[in-house]
């Protein structure tokens, strides 16, 4: 995916870029790369590939919900910035927070957000769990993109989402992950609103974004039997 084929898609998913956060993206891409001949941030260094499997990939959980609302935001397991960079460039007013539990990853993510000048981001060294006893129910959103299983994924995500509010994790192919899940969704509370699936283009991979809502305890709205939620078209 060239640069312009990146513009012109998010164009789709209803987002203009300007001229900085053109900018911004180039500049993250050359640090990427610099970076990763260092330490292994990513197996994917060629231009077209990150703007494809990293920048656009991080960029399809637009499909999800309206984040001209969101407000704050938790990228969990964020490792190379992924999604959580990428949305800081989109949505500038966004308070967002990276959690990754290696130091390495962390200082590049410093670098990053020195270099790009983002404000309103914070990098957290800390391992998920640990992370969530501090910040319960603190974001609107919570994401991770292919980070452990769903099952493990809830346990980490969903003590930190507010009530009503989302966790919505971005994965590939996840039709056992989702079913072995169940129970772990109806004891954290999480309700499924909806499963968007799509193939991500040019490589025509497979990808799939869940939007599980947190409800609150006494008002659970989950179908008592899983096999009653179903796939909402986008």
């Amino acid at each position: 995916m060239t640069e312009h084929e990146f513009i012109k898609e998010l164009s789709i998913l209803g987002i203009e870029l300007s001229e900085l956060q053109r900018k911004q993206f180039h500049m993250y891409y050359e640090l990427l790369v610099e970076w990763n001949q260092k330490m292994n941030l990513t197996g994917i260094t060629e231009e077209s590939q990150v703007y494809l499997k990293h920048f656009y990939d991080s960029a399809t959980i637009l499909k999800a919900i309206d984040f001209h609302e969101v407000t704050t935001l938790c990228d969990v397991g964020t490792g190379a910035g992924f999604p959580g960079i990428v949305l800081k460039i989109l949505f500038p007013d966004m308070q967002i927070s990276l959690v990754d539990s290696l130091q390495k990853r962390i200082t590049f993510l410093d670098e990053v957000i020195q270099k790009l000048e983002l404000k309103k981001i914070k990098t957290y060294h800390a391992r998920a769990e640990d992370f969530a006893k501090e910040h319960r129910e603190s974001f609107d959103v919570v994401t991770a993109r292919a980070v452990a299983p769903l099952s493990i994924l809830m346990e980490y995500c969903m003590p930190l989402v507010k009530i009503n509010k989302y966790f919505i994790p971005l994965k590939g192919n996840i039709s056992q992950e989702l079913e072995e899940s169940k129970k772990a969704m109806e004891i954290l509370h999480g309700y499924l609103e909806k499963e968007i699936s799509f193939l991500l283009p040019k490589e025509q991979s497979n990808r799939t974004i869940l939007v599980i809502k947190k409800q609150e305890k006494t008002s659970l709205k989950y179908p008592r039997k899983y096999s009653e939620i179903k796939k909402k078209p986008l």
